[in-house]
């Protein structure tokens, strides 16, 4: 048995979410120090295992509530040639229709998400690995809250918390060589990848201005800071976005820059390796060329564009602030082509997600 259990979460039944972790498992890229344990509805697995033409065997298990003997259960199960299954789900998973919102589908993703909460936070598992749940059916079934993240940070207790999107370094590489030019060497010496982090989140565009406070800058440059000395990170290098175009021209498209940001960057200089705020269009290339190891974004497109039109597949949605390891890919649920034969989906994301979950568990450990 492998050095770092997983427990890996269905997320919405109706998505792509048990197609792409039944395609992870089955792949040769799957990392060898990643145990994997699903926590999700066995005749869901077993109906993405035949779309996928998978010959993988799904056993359910019966764990304690607080975990005890689940390594060694996790063990014995996957020396017979199956994979180990922790179903917290109702009748209802099964039966939620496909590529469709549903309370069914919002509550199978929810007791699979607290389940594994429960699971990390007693110790029986390493990490958390997520695969995408759907707002609309997580409201349906009562549970109000914006995603995984809030409802993480509620059950671990935390008020500190963000949504960091990292894109590891070989997704990187030839984005640098196209920008820097092959000639001209690129200035990455020591880099793993660029990581941003967002001051808001799941709010709209309008409320942004009013949400920012130099606290919660602060904040999120301190744990970005976290992040990249536990990643073991040398230079932890920090750029901070601007909230206006062109960093608001000394107040003239805003004053969020004066008022708001600037302090908590000169706040948080001298103990964090940190500088800005910079215009974000010109930021984000700086960092990619490896000025930067980690930015602070202001709100959730401003980070997640660059970051998905870089490298889709290859990002990794990483919760920091919780007492737990949270990973997820950066994709959603794809209802339009979830359980279509005709379009398969990939399973690169989730891998990217479980390597990543294996990495941060084992400089834990």
């Amino acid at each position: 048995m492998g050095s770092s259990l997983l427990a890996i979460t269905i997320g919405d039944v109706a998505g792509i979410g048990p197609e792409v972790i039944v395609r992870a498992l089955d792949s040769a890229e799957f990392p060898r120090g990643a145990v994997p344990l699903v926590i999700g509805s066995v005749p869901v697995l077993q109906r993405a295992a035949a779309l996928t033409h998978s010959a993988l065997i799904f056993r359910r298990i019966e764990v304690a509530e607080n975990g005890a003997g689940l390594r060694e259960q996790v063990s014995g199960v996957l020396s017979a040639g199956a994979i180990p299954v922790c179903d917290p789900c109702d009748a209802g998973a099964s039966e939620a229709p496909a590529g469709v919102i549903s309370a069914a589908a919002g509550e199978a993703a929810y007791r699979c998400l607290i389940r594994a909460v429960e699971l990390a936070r007693s110790g029986a598992v390493d990490a958390i690995v997520t695969a995408p749940l759907n707002k609309e059916s997580l409201h349906l079934a009562g549970h109000h809250y914006p995603g995984h993240t809030e409802i993480l940070a509620e059950r671990c207790g935390v008020a500190e918390f963000a949504m960091m999107l990292h894109l590891p370094e070989p997704a990187l590489q030839p984005v640098r060589q196209l920008l820097a030019g092959e000639s001209a060497g690129v200035n990455s010496t020591g880099a793993d990848g660029v990581s941003i982090v967002h001051v808001t989140l799941h709010t709209s565009v309008a409320s942004v201005p009013g949400l920012l406070t130099t606290d919660a800058v602060t904040e999120k440059i301190r744990l970005m800071d976290q992040f990249l000395t536990s990643a073991g990170s040398v230079r932890r290098a920090i750029g901070v976005c601007a909230l206006n175009p062109h960093g608001g021209e000394h107040g003239l498209f805003g004053d969020e820059e004066q008022r708001l940001i600037e302090p908590a960057v000169t706040h948080c200089r001298g103990e964090v390796n940190v500088s800005g705020p910079f215009p974000v269009d010109t930021l984000i290339r700086r960092a990619v060329l490896g000025e930067f190891d980690g930015v602070v974004a202001m709100y959730h497109d401003q980070g997640h564009i660059p970051i998905k039109l870089i490298g889709f597949d290859a990002a990794v949605n990483i919760t920091l602030g919780l007492p737990l390891i949270r990973t997820s890919p950066t994709h959603g649920t794809a209802f339009d082509r979830a359980w279509r034969a005709d379009r398969p989906a990939t399973a690169a994301g989730m891998l990217e997600a479980i390597r990543m979950a294996e990495k941060m568990a084992r400089r834990r450990i």
